[in-house]
């Protein structure tokens, strides 16, 4: 008669990206040599007992061949980026009957998957590309709040708007939530007028800064989100980082650069002849979201009152995107 099989322990994830991981574990040698099968049991880590699975003598997930260890594991599950999963692993030796011996489960394990990776972030910048729509010209950032907000900057920031923690909203894998801080501004205008437009939800009063201020030959802008929320417009969201600054060295290697004079979001056209204006445009068929890097004093702008209506709109502060639109969505784990 076979004798059972140890019930593997020691597991051990590493090598995680958003879309694949790999698995490890101790077995005896014994075990070692004849395991011709392992079983894989992958979910979501949800409230509630973290060891849910119900048939345990019976390979509900993944079956895999045994290989040498740890074994990459990937395109089995569409594995979501930053999620928290639950595993646990079986061994098995398959028998002249077509039957399985099965070793029991071992512990359940948990593990969180990671940001997009710079290949994903590409293939969503060129989905973002497609619905960018023609350049218009714009010559101003802004930034629309409430009273309170720019009497709390003036009074105890000592007039400097600074940097805050990005938030979790847009894409789930994009590698600056919760990891890069920055003050948001906008720059989309009016297609009318060229002009900010007057209705805002934020607040009744507007910050605004000469887009020269911001947007040089000595910023860098780097592509970083593009995401809808269950509405017919989209959102792209942008980083501009000063060169060689602390935010500049967080993209550089984790979001994809961005020529500054030729693409397809917000451009900087330097003049060419005495005289001539230096060029600012930004992209008119989505809604830009600017993340600027550095801390911004009041006095590089001026705040002004808005005339249109200001009435706050619910608040979009960690909301996700509509993950089954087909715009904005990208395939991971493929």
């Amino acid at each position: 008669m076979e004798t059972a099989l140890s019930t593997p322990h020691n597991i051990q994830i590493c090598e995680v990206t958003c879309d694949s991981f790999r698995i490890g574990w101790d077995m005896t040698p014994e075990d070692t040599a004849k395991a011709t099968h392992f079983f894989i049991d992958l979910s979501r880590k949800e409230g509630g007992d973290p060891n849910r699975f119900k048939h345990r003598d019976v390979p509900t997930k993944l079956v895999a061949k045994a290989v040498p260890l740890p074994m990459a594991v990937r395109g089995h599950w569409f594995l979501s980026p930053r999620t928290e999963y639950c595993v646990a692993v079986q061994t098995a030796v398959r028998q002249a009957d077509g039957e399985y011996l099965v070793s029991e489960w071992s512990r359940v394990v948990e593990f969180c998957t990671g940001d997009y990776a710079m290949d994903h972030l590409k293939q969503l910048l060129g989905k973002a590309k497609g619905s960018a729509g023609r350049l218009l010209r714009f010559s101003v950032f802004y930034r629309n709040q409430h009273p309170d907000y720019f009497q709390y900057v003036r009074t105890e920031c000592g007039g400097l708007m600074r940097p805050a923690m990005k938030d979790n909203s847009g894409s789930h894998g994009s590698p600056i939530n919760s990891k890069l801080q920055g003050v948001f501004l906008s720059c989309n205008t009016e297609f009318d007028t060229g002009l900010p437009p007057n209705d805002s939800p934020y607040g009744p009063l507007r910050f605004q800064i000469p887009a020269g201020n911001l947007l040089n030959r000595n910023t860098n802008l780097y592509f970083a989100d593009f995401y809808c929320m269950y509405t017919a417009y989209h959102y792209v969201v942008l980083v501009l980082a000063p060169s060689g600054s602390e935010g500049d060295n967080f993209c550089r290697s984790s979001l994809p650069l961005l020529d500054l004079t030729a693409n397809p979001f917000l451009t900087y056209i330097p003049s060419q002849r005495q005289g001539e204006e230096t060029l600012f445009c930004h992209a008119s068929d989505v809604i830009l979201e600017v993340l600027y890097t550095e801390p911004i004093h009041l006095e590089q702008g001026s705040v002004v009152k808005i005339s249109g209506h200001h009435q706050m709109s619910q608040t979009t502060a960690n909301a996700k995107k509509d993950p089954s639109c087909k715009v904005c969505n990208i395939s991971v784990g493929r």
